[in-house]
């Protein structure tokens, strides 16, 4: 009885070992097959297309096995083929997952540091904006070691016209919509505040071909700002960073420098937001 117990122990502690022994070795080759495939999508993604060849070569493996991962990929659309040349390329379903995972990507939360850091850099307030219907609103606030006021701009809507976020969001419109936005009653909030279209237009464009745009207290008088556009992954603008502050402090002249630096601020939070360019 006691030898039966034994030897049936012996077979069970065989079996088990034995069992996690082929999980392990399962574990190790479903891990390094994924591995293969994602470096599969890499190599797309860097050359734009190749062969079986190619890809088997940059892998380190054998030609059967680089076809055998391309196959999987082909049939989930992550990868197609040129039946002719027999190249593969990226396929849409790249963009289904990309498209996801840039939804999932929260600008408020993605910018709190890049706007932590420009205010930091500048000194004076640093915001993020994003559109509103016909406004600007601002969804991210820090202050620099310069900024003595306490006005609070978060949740603020502010006019597309008179201020530098909501002009870089105006200038990034498309065409219909932005014209029917410029064209309409322009409200004067200061002296300088743009009201006609031709204005608003000429710094529209300049907006969009300098990558910034500047408010030179055109929404309070004393205050000065300048922003540039925030990009998701497929380029869109869908935000804009940059600071405002006193107009003794942030003089005209200094304008262009700041400009620069909410311009950088913004292409690090657009990479943040999954933009390559």
């Amino acid at each position: 009885m006691s030898n039966t117990s034994n030897t049936s122990n012996t077979s069970n502690t065989s079996n088990t070992s034995s069992e996690t022994v082929e999980e392990r070795r399962g574990g190790a080759g479903s891990v390094q097959s994924v591995d293969r495939a994602v470096s599969v999508l890499e190599i797309l993604a860097r050359l734009g297309e190749a062969g079986v060849t190619e890809i088997s070569e940059e892998l380190g493996v054998h030609k059967s096995t680089a076809f055998r991962i391309l196959g999987v990929l082909e049939n989930r659309g992550l990868v197609g083929q040129e039946k002719e040349r027999g190249k593969y390329f990226l396929g849409a379903g790249v963009l289904r997952l990309a498209g996801a995972a840039a939804i999932r990507l929260d600008i408020s939360q993605e910018g709190q540091p890049v706007c932590r850091a420009l205010a930091d850099d500048t000194g004076e307030t640093a915001n993020i904006a994003v559109l509103d219907g016909d406004a600007a609103v601002n969804i991210m606030q820090a202050r620099g070691a310069a900024a003595v006021t306490a006005y609070n701009w978060l949740g603020r809507r502010t006019p597309l016209h008179a201020t530098a976020s909501g002009k870089v969001l105006l200038a990034h419109l498309p065409r219909e919509r932005r014209e029917a936005l410029v064209t309409r009653k322009l409200a004067r909030f200061t002296e300088n505040t743009l009201t006609t279209p031709a204005g608003l237009r000429e710094q529209l464009t300049a907006a969009f071909t300098d990558g910034f745009a500047g408010s030179t207290e055109e929404l309070e008088i004393g205050l000065n700002a300048v922003a540039a556009p925030v990009r998701a992954h497929d380029g869109a603008v869908i935000g804009a960073i940059g600071v405002s502050g006193p107009a003794y402090r942030m003089e005209r002249a200094l304008l262009p420098e700041l400009a620069e630096r909410s311009a950088k601020a913004a292409a690090d939070l657009s990479r943040r937001m999954g933009h390559a360019g």
